[in-house]
């Protein structure tokens, strides 16, 4: 009838990813992950505990935070650089 019995390149179905790729992603996120949360958590403790004991809620806690996450930018930003290379 007329109709091409080709089928296109993005009709082959994708073959999975292989076991290293897998385990160099989650690898990639878990360490991402620490590089977030610790600085930002450990700072924030650390703020409430000298709020605590020099009676100056809030501010050691909101600072605490700040540096926390200006910390954990540049934690990520230098492990992107790294992934990179």
């Amino acid at each position: 009838m007329g109709t091409s019995q080709k089928k296109n390149e993005s009709d082959k179905p994708t073959p999975p990813p292989d076991r290293s790729t897998v385990l160099f992603l989650l690898g990639t996120m878990a360490d991402t992950t620490w590089r977030m949360f610790i600085p930002i958590i450990g700072l924030a403790i650390g703020g409430v505990a000298l709020d605590v004991n020099l009676a100056t809620k809030p501010w050691f806690t909101i600072a605490g935070i700040i540096v926390g996450t200006g910390v954990a930018g540049l934690l990520v930003y230098r492990q992107i650089k790294r992934v990179k290379k």
